[in-house]
């Protein structure tokens, strides 16, 4: 990125034009924390680029160094917000320049020397419309404030205003942010965690109908929503809500909007919002076509609860620098899809078996993934950020896994050990409720890991060795005991698949057979055939497509197939001994008899 430092009479015209006068900064100078007055504009949307004027007033030190997170809460991953930055001019109340320089990836260093009041531009650079960065084209704005606003280095609890200045012709903001009375397209946040929680999207937006749970308003704004029925999706959406709200039993925010961004794919949660990537379309008219948004959006509902604040402790206060990592994400991300699925079954949105099927995809998701051996759920949190929360890909083998793939799992394991424990009186609910009172409510903080420990054990009545033990090590879980505190089997017991097992799978490229995955430790992988690899005979035969499925087909356990396979550019025959494959189906299912006790289980977890 080129650092732009000449000023031109233009330059200096845009950074006057600010909402608020340097009188009224003339007064509020005296005041010792230093104060943060934003205008955001787009007035060429064509060049997917907004402009920012920033009015900071009160500063008392000599430098100060303005940041940008590398990261979004809720978002664990490492962005490049910093580069997006552009043409960043500084100057003082006298319109002189003010010098600055980088002072490394994220930080401006500033030399105001004593000048208490500072204006500072720049341009915003957007690129891709996803919900976790900042987009602008000729029909809308989605703001991403990590990627948006500047703050001083430990100067994150002082309030903040936010205007805007739409694009002419666009509609409307949504933002989960405090409007200014009196002020146009004015906002208030009390510190900038709360601006950072906080995404603003503008244009010509449309509105669904909205809802009340428990008096409390909930509003649908989005860009080109689609066409469906749309009362008839958000009365679904209701009920879905109220089910979240009465897991926990309180609501901590005076209205709640979705913020539906567009095409595209992932959702963020925030305190009082969320962004979700969002295209209707006539398949919402039927119950089945909502399911997987609306347990979408429960999802990213649940975690204004389970992650905004019942949150792992590492998780707030931010680290904006450098990203907040923790072991818990198996929790605040793993638990939260555990509840969203339940949320469709106790609001009679999905059957039982939509369920179950649901719970057997995940168990044979993470149980075919060879990560499974290689890594904790805990460690899966932890390493997110190198990772990614779906594991590593292009890996020859892969040795991670997804927190979303066992973390519910795991939730599930959890609740059906509790009710069991306690008799059924007692549930997993009881161990979010209690986080939410006892340490958002009342202590104002997250929970440790032997925090969320103890009060998991305190409500089963009973110690939790084996369940943790499942959390911190690659142990594989003991699903029908767990299944069967509420009446339910689960197949475990591996079966032979039909055909012979080579493990190669392979495409054509430039007309060459090409590796493009081989199983881990089936017959092929013990061999030493690997991924990209050219096979060019199959048993004396030019190698084809459709030969590499007839081993399969037609050849049987016991069998050799010999490949003339391209080996670090020296050709190589490889003898390989077929094998059969086996697979478990997870297949979860009611028992035939169930005690007095998996009976009320089931019951009340199903309700």
């Amino acid at each position: 990125m080129k650092m732009r430092t000449r000023f031109t009479t233009v330059s200096l015209l845009v950074l006057g034009i600010l909402y608020i006068s340097f009188a009224t900064y003339a007064q509020t100078s005296k005041k010792q924390n230093p104060t943060f007055h934003y205008t955001v504009s787009m007035e060429n949307p064509s060049t997917n680029t907004f402009h920012v004027d920033l009015l900071c007033g009160g500063l008392t030190e000599e430098q100060n160094d303005f940041k940008i997170p590398v990261w979004m809460p809720g978002y664990y991953q490492i962005m490049n917000y910093a580069n997006d930055i552009q043409k960043l001019i500084i100057i003082d109340s006298n319109n002189q320049p003010i010098k600055w320089e980088k002072a490394n990836h994220n930080t401006w260093r500033v030399y105001n020397k004593g000048n208490r009041t500072l204006k500072i531009s720049y341009d915003v650079k957007t690129v891709r419309s996803f919900v976790a960065t900042n987009y602008l084209d000729e029909e809308r704005g989605f703001i991403a404030p990590t990627g948006m606003f500047l703050h001083i280095d430990k100067q994150l609890n002082l309030p903040v205003t936010v205007k805007i200045n739409p694009y002419k012709n666009w509609n409307k903001i949504a933002t989960g942010l405090t409007k200014i009375d009196g002020e146009k397209n004015t906002y208030y946040a009390k510190d900038f965690d709360i601006l950072y929680d906080s995404p603003i999207l503008i244009g010509l937006l449309e509105e669904m109908p909205s809802f009340t749970v428990k008096g409390i308003p909930h509003h649908f704004v989005g860009y080109k929503l689609g066409d469906f029925n749309r009362a008839e999706f958000m009365s679904e959406l209701k009920k879905v809500v109220e089910q979240a709200v009465a897991v926990i039993g309180d609501i901590p925010f005076d209205s709640y909007t979705f913020i539906g961004i567009g095409p595209g794919g992932g959702g963020i949660e925030h305190q009082n919002s969320t962004a979700v990537a969002f295209s209707g379309s006539k398949a919402f008219d039927t119950k089945q076509g909502r399911r997987g948004i609306l347990s979408f959006l429960g999802h990213e509902y649940f975690h204004h609860y389970n992650a905004k604040r019942i949150r792992p402790i590492e998780l707030g206060p931010f680290d904006y620098d450098n990203g907040s990592k923790t072991n818990m994400l198996w929790v605040a991300e793993g638990v939260t899809t555990y509840y969203d699925e339940m949320l469709l079954k106790w609001a009679d949105l999905e059957s039982e078996t939509d369920l179950l099927v649901g719970f057997q995809n995940s168990i044979k998701a993470y149980e075919n993934s060879p990560g499974r051996f290689f890594q904790s759920v805990s460690q899966a949190s932890y390493d997110t950020w190198s990772d990614g929360p779906f594991g590593r890909t292009g890996d020859e083998v892969n040795k991670t896994i997804s927190y979303y793939e066992k973390g519910p799992i795991l939730a599930l394991m959890l609740d059906l050990k509790i009710r069991h424990e306690t008799k059924n009186q007692k549930s997993l609910d009881d161990v979010m409720r209690t986080l939410y009172y006892d340490f958002y409510k009342k202590l104002d903080r997250g929970y440790t890991e032997q925090e969320f420990r103890a009060v998991c054990e305190k409500i089963a009545n009973v110690q939790l060795n084996e369940f943790f033990n499942y959390v911190y090590t690659v142990s594989t879980p003991d699903y029908k005991k767990y299944f069967g505190y509420a009446g339910l089997d689960i197949d475990t017991n591996p079966k032979a698949t039909d055909g012979a097992w080579l493990g190669i799978k392979a495409i054509l490229r430039d007309d060459k057979l090409v590796v493009r995955d081989v199983d881990w430790q089936s017959p092929a992988w013990v061999e030493g055939i690997r991924r990209n690899q050219i096979i060019s005979k199959i048993n004396g035969n030019n190698a084809t497509l459709e030969l590499l499925a007839n081993i399969v087909q037609q050849q049987k356990d016991g069998n050799i197939v010999k490949l003339e396979v391209l080996i670090n550019d020296v050709v190589k025959t490889v003898p390989i001994l077929l094998k059969t494959k086996t697979e478990i189906t997870f297949d979860i299912k009611r028992k035939n008899t169930l005690t007095p006790l998996q009976q009320q289980i089931l019951k009340t977890w199903l309700r």
